[in-house]
């Protein structure tokens, strides 16, 4: 009998915002697989969930490559998702680790595709975790959206001129991936024509740390998990 693939959301990086749910899945399977670019093996869902790992529970590093190159992509989840799917063939039930949740902006969402491909009676079962946003919010008290208001999710990687026509239609918004054109973008913000209170967040919740009201006060080239919270609503 084939073993059970589980998509487990860590968190946003603090380790004590990991679900009771994630840790119970953690502590039963027989394989962890963690994601990581293929010019390096770092994984910080891994140094999350490690505590959490049976003693003798197998890791196995899965590598994807940071690019946009479709064909590059597509051989990367095909390779990865056979590797997988011979795991779980053989009855072992695996969790893929993920930082925030499994099904938002996740390299997890490409290989469940993949996977389904392959075999389309697969078993899998999706461990929601606490997003990035979701914890910047709750250190700035920001309001994510309430009574009729919508929120908006954007991903930075958009051109700065398209992610602006997208906040004009929104109350409230998330622009995650905020690395990838910061600068762009926030050359457009000092002429965004309607009044818009923006949060900065980088690495929200671990050591480095870095949230701030003042955009000017945001670095240049910020980290890979860095995000922005912007409202039309003046704070409280």
């Amino acid at each position: 009998m084939s073993g059970c693939l589980y998509g487990v959301g860590v968190g946003p990086g603090d380790p004590e915002l990991i679900t009771m749910k994630a840790i119970k899945i953690l502590g039963s399977v027989d394989l962890i697989l963690a994601a990581a670019s293929t010019k390096n093996e770092d994984s910080l869902a891994l140094d999350i969930a490690r505590p959490h790992l049976r003693d003798n529970a197998r890791i196995i590093r899965l590598g994807f490559p940071m690019c946009r190159d479709a064909h590059t992509l597509q051989t990367a989840w095909v390779h990865n998702a056979s590797l997988v799917l011979a795991e779980l063939r053989k009855g072992h039930d695996a969790a893929f680790l993920t930082l925030g949740d499994p099904l938002l902006y996740s390299t997890f969402a490409y290989l469940l595709r993949t996977l389904r491909g392959l075999d389309p009676d697969l078993l899998a079962c999706v461990i929601p975790g606490i997003t990035s946003f979701q914890a910047a919010a709750a250190a700035t008290e920001t309001v994510l959206a309430e009574g009729a208001e919508n929120l908006v999710i954007l991903p930075g990687i958009r051109e700065p001129a398209e992610l602006l026509r997208n906040l004009a239609q929104a109350d409230d918004a998330v622009i995650l991936k905020a690395y990838t054109n910061f600068a762009a973008i926030r050359e457009e913000l000092r002429n965004f024509p309607l009044q818009t209170h923006c949060v900065f967040a980088s690495r929200v919740g671990m050591k480095e740390e870095l949230i701030t009201r003042s955009l000017a006060e945001a670095p240049d080239n910020p980290t890979y998990l860095s995000l922005m919270l912007m409202t039309k609503r003046k704070p409280r």
